[in-house]
């Protein structure tokens, strides 16, 4: 167990170095977004390349954060039904899903996708629009994508395992607040009580003053 942990590990900090140099992939895409639009409304200048440019970037966030978003657990869920059940039975769920269903769709994925990667990087194949860019960039993003969540979910496989034998904490158990933290929360709701006691005292003000 503590191999599979040390492996869970290394592929907690990829998922999160990839995460961050998304987040520079994204304000990249939103940059040539921008003087994309800038260029076409002043100044009736415009490049398929760069439109492509932001498809392109667009789909490289979607495609490289997905094992980040589910590192931290921030995927889609719907828990109308899990959140009433135990830990335990929901941590049974996690690992049901994601060995049965997840990680097996990942690699039929990856896998399907390679002969479209080879087929374009061979052809060298071009956009059909006028300037555009070249097509395998755009296709490769899905294995790689696909791979990079399947590692994801192993790593959470395993600390799911480790947790239900007992060899490691909850894997998605909400952390302690810091004193600072706990000190702010303590203040927030005490401000809500005193503004909650002084929107009681003027209604009660407002019905004496209607009697």
């Amino acid at each position: 167990m503590s191999a599979l942990l040390s492996f869970s590990r290394l592929m907690d900090a990829i998922s999160e170095r990839i995460g961050k140099f998304v987040y520079w992939l994204l304000l990249l895409a939103v940059l040539i977004s921008t003087a994309n639009a800038i260029t076409r409304k002043a100044f009736n200048i415009g490049s398929n390349a760069y439109l492509e440019a932001q498809w392109y970037l667009f789909a490289a966030v979607f495609m490289l954060g997905a094992g980040y978003v589910f590192l931290h657990d921030q995927h889609v869920r719907i828990d109308v039904l899990s959140s009433k059940l135990k830990r335990r039975t929901q941590v049974w769920i996690d690992v049901i899903g994601i060995a049965v269903f997840l990680i097996p769709l990942c690699g039929l994925i990856a896998y399907m996708a390679l002969p479209s990667v080879i087929l374009a990087y061979n052809s060298n194949e071009v956009s059909a629009n006028p300037g555009g860019l070249i097509r395998w960039p755009l296709y490769i993003l899905v294995p790689i994508g696909f791979c990079l969540l399947g590692m994801q979910s192993l790593s959470e496989l395993f600390k799911r395992i480790a947790f239900l034998t007992g060899a490691g904490p909850d894997p998605h158990a909400q952390p302690e607040m810091k004193d600072e933290e706990r000190l702010l929360e303590e203040l927030r709701a005490e401000q809500e009580a005193l503004e909650a006691q002084e929107a009681s005292k003027n209604n009660n003000t407002k019905a004496a003053g209607t009697v």
